[in-house]
């Protein structure tokens, strides 16, 4: 019989995690549930989900968990999202006091199908998480919302410590990578976000066809839009069907990059194989 043909690379023993476990990380789970909540954590199958829900945090994700769009690296679902659940805010918001979470970081599928993006569930879940738990601080993952500025006014106005919106990739491998979204129309994203003062932040994955070069002009694009925090990680294939990791970069050359993003200005970078945008979050509000 013919041997199968390999079709994914095998991953490097930098790259493996933990299986979830303990009694902190089955506590979050339990509220997490209870409250029929999203997270990125599972939909996006993040490597950190056991080091960050066992530390008693989760990155919660609004509006539902079913994506209008279909970028080609992300794991979460695509199709026509269910209606608005205007009581999303109140429950996400008991459930940040319930963990008692010192900060938490909020993102969200895009919402393409409705007429503010979902802006006004962005806003509205800012606001009553700082009414019942004052003392958290908030970062905020948010979609392009078409680059309609009012929208983005809409998150700014909520006033979160850190906005962060995500470039994914370098500006050649954007179409291929990312449904609908644009390299600079993310960059004005940015741009607008920096210049109300509230802390810009952006992230980019590696491993899928990208130059040295091409990470270091991101580097620079980022810089130029007033951008202050930068991840970069490992591309993880999550199916078949999506993109195929074209390699495995060495934790070398992530302390590499780290290196020079904090010497060409950036205030905080976290660069290794498993990091994901909201590693480390609560370290990038001041």
């Amino acid at each position: 019989m013919k041997a199968e043909k390999q079709t994914r690379r095998i991953k490097p023993d930098w790259l493996k995690t933990q299986i979830p476990t303990g009694k902190t990380y089955l506590g979050v789970r339990e509220i997490v549930e209870k409250n029929k909540l999203h997270t990125i954590c599972t939909s996006g199958n993040c490597p950190n989900m056991n080091e960050c829900w066992g530390l008693g945090t989760a990155t919660l994700m609004i509006l539902g968990d079913i994506c209008t769009r279909s970028c080609k690296f992300c794991n979460v679902k695509t199709g026509k999202p269910d209606a608005v659940d205007c009581d999303e805010p109140k429950r996400v918001a008991d459930s940040v006091k319930l963990m008692k979470l010192k900060h938490v970081v909020l993102t969200s599928v895009d919402r393409d199908d409705l007429e503010d993006g979902g802006a006004g569930i962005w806003a509205e879940t800012i606001k009553e998480i700082k009414n019942t738990s004052p003392e958290t601080t908030q970062e905020t993952l948010i979609p392009d919302f078409q680059g309609k500025k009012n929208l983005i006014e809409m998150v700014i106005d909520a006033a979160p410590e850190v906005i962060s919106h995500n470039l994914e990739t370098v500006e050649r491998l954007t179409p291929q990578v990312r449904s609908i979204a644009n390299y600079r129309r993310s960059l004005e994203v940015i741009r607008q976000i920096a210049l109300s003062g509230i802390v810009a932040k952006s992230g980019i994955m590696v491993g899928i066809g990208e130059t040295e070069e091409e990470v270091l002009q991101c580097m620079d694009d980022l810089l130029e839009v007033g951008c202050k925090v930068f991840t970069i990680g490992q591309y993880l294939q999550p199916t078949t069907k999506h993109l195929p990791v074209l390699e495995y970069v060495h934790p070398d050359t992530f302390e590499m990059y780290k290196e020079i993003g904090l010497e060409k200005g950036f205030t905080h970078v976290e660069s290794s194989p498993l990091v994901r945008s909201s590693y480390h979050a609560e370290k990038h509000v001041y």
